[in-house]
């Protein structure tokens, strides 16, 4: 799933679609493209809206990352379970895994697949114990782990579960079966209700792997430090260095270096850092916790702490 806006990731999402925005240095995608390789899951197809030419462009037919990739335009919206009702001929009749291409996880989709396998469900989510569950949509389930019902970002002294659905799901064709007759159809409000509703089993794969929707600015800095503190299993583009690595350079941590960087004299680093390629950090400055994206800079004696320095002309291209 790779068609959204991205609308709480904005100003970064103004140039680019949400799953071409960098985590270390990659854009999310291609870390879900490399995943998906990674569990022979090698046959994809992308639905596509914001910005389609620049996935497009990036990623071609998926040749370079040793899969077949494939795409379908929406013109309109068609929402998340309409965008896959639209490309339903694609599965053919086996099981199928739908996700989104804009979360960073290193998800083990094998176990998943299993999970699935060994149960009668049409559908199974893979879910994530979370601390906050106001954040997230959360699971109800019985103790087979088969689906009871929904909660929306419930307040913690009402809340009946702490499985945050990470929206990772392996689905059976007859699925489609009970896809409400609309236009726009999503998974959360739409489908899995009426699943509810006609007593159809599906359930829960509890995973302790490695998840973030990225879905706000902040969400979108720690997924990059917990990148560079090896809290998830994808990998980074550039030198990984740690500790007065860098020459020249008062290093504390580890910091991520692209390609083209320039760093000036009696420069201060405190880790974790993602510092993108073409970016530029003058004479006598301070960076502590936070990433700069490609060709951004940060002025000499200037000061940039937890937070994101981009270049909209790097964003753009």
């Amino acid at each position: 799933m790779a068609a959204g806006l991205g609308t709480r990731l904005k100003p970064l999402t103004l140039e680019v679609p949400k799953p071409m925005v960098p985590v270390g240095n990659r854009p999310i995608m291609e870390h879900i493209l490399r995943l998906l390789r990674r569990h022979d899951l090698g046959d994809v197809i992308a639905n596509l809206h914001w910005f389609p030419d620049t996935i497009r462009g990036r990623f071609g037919d998926g040749s370079d990352l040793g899969i077949e990739l494939t795409y379908s335009y929406e013109e309109a919206l068609l929402g998340t379970a309409g965008g896959v009702r639209n490309v339903r001929d694609f599965f053919g009749s086996e099981p199928f895994c739908v996700m989104a291409a804009d979360a960073l996880t290193d998800i083990d989709l094998a176990a998943l697949a299993r999970a699935h396998a060994e149960s009668d469900w049409i559908a199974t989510l893979a879910v994530k114990r979370v601390a906050s569950v106001s954040e997230f949509g959360v699971i109800v389930t019985g103790s087979d782990g088969r689906v009871q019902g929904f909660q929306e970002k419930p307040d913690p002294a009402e809340a009946l579960s702490n499985l945050a659905n990470c929206m990772i799901y392996v689905l059976e064709p007859e699925v489609f079966d009970h896809f409400p007759d609309a236009r726009e159809v999503d998974f959360a409000l739409d489908v899995f209700p009426a699943l509810l509703e006609h007593d159809v089993p599906f359930g829960v794969h509890i995973t302790d792997a490695y998840w973030n929707d990225v879905g706000s600015l902040s969400e979108y800095l720690q997924g990059n430090l917990d990148l560079i503190e090896r809290a998830v299993d994808v990998e980074p583009v550039g030198e990984l260095v740690a500790d007065d690595g860098l020459d020249g350079v008062e290093l504390h941590g580890r910091a991520l270096v692209g390609d083209r960087v320039e760093i000036g004299a009696g420069v201060r680093l405190d880790g974790p850092l993602v510092i993108g390629p073409g970016a530029r950090i003058g004479d006598g400055a301070n960076v502590r916790e936070s990433v700069l994206l490609a060709g951004a800079e940060v002025p000499a004696r200037g000061v940039l702490a937890g937070a994101i320095a981009g270049n909209a002309d790097h964003l753009g291209a």
